[in-house]
């Protein structure tokens, strides 16, 4: 039985969940105001098993209906025109969430994104930043927390190339986790199919790889 916590965030997020079998272009207000960031994830899908529910604004159903008999390889790409955004990225790999996060050792500090010495990509978050620094200050890795509503917050993470191969990256996304689910949402893993190292990571924090996948528009 799927989790509830997990239910109610994709029927929030994505405007309707679960769905039969094949692709459901649905229409959801949230494809059309700002996300976590600011920015606008103009279309975003999350298949599991059969089925999936592809997630856009009211006025590009039709036209993204129009591609739904389209195979995967062609619909992606398709995805960015049909949103009225041609020059946005697209996504595509697995979606990923964990209820039981893997035992590993807390490595970092929450601390304000507004902290001196981070990188660019943390700076994005309005919430407390989980990081890691050298005894001399310096940022080593760190991970962030995208709430996408109350249910389902996604994690983000990051290293360092010097601090690369030391296995931070899975605690801190073991160590987000826990705290996720103490909040009374469950933490979910995205990233690109072919990024290996990020799916090490995923696996060895707790977050395996059930064949669900998601794709999607997103700024680059």
């Amino acid at each position: 039985m799927l989790d509830r916590r997990l239910h109610l965030h994709l029927a929030s997020w994505l405007g309707q969940w679960p769905a039969g079998p094949g692709l459901h272009v649905v229409s959801s207000r949230r494809r059309a105001h700002p996300a976590w960031d600011g920015r606008l994830r103009p279309a975003v899908a999350v298949g599991a098993g059969r089925s999936t529910v592809l997630s856009v604004a009211p006025d590009r159903v039709a036209r993204v209906r129009a591609l739904a008999d389209l195979p995967p390889d062609r619909l992606v790409p398709a995805l960015p025109a049909a949103v009225g955004l041609p020059d946005w990225a697209t996504h595509d790999g697995p979606f990923r969430w964990s209820l039981a996060p893997a035992p590993l050792p807390d490595v970092g500090e929450w601390i304000r994104p507004t902290s001196p010495g981070l990188p660019p990509w943390l700076r994005l978050f309005d919430n407390d930043v989980l990081v890691v620094r050298a005894a001399d200050g310096r940022y080593l890795a760190g991970a962030g927390v995208k709430r996408h509503d109350a249910y389902g917050h996604e994690l983000a993470v990051g290293t360092a190339p010097e601090a690369q191969g030391r296995g931070l990256a899975r605690r801190l996304v073991a160590q987000a986790a826990r705290r996720v689910l103490d909040e009374g949402a469950v933490p979910t893993y995205l990233h690109e199919r072919g990024n290996q190292a990020s799916a090490r990571v995923a696996d060895a924090a707790g977050f395996p790889d059930r064949g669900w996948r998601s794709f999607g528009v997103y700024p680059r």
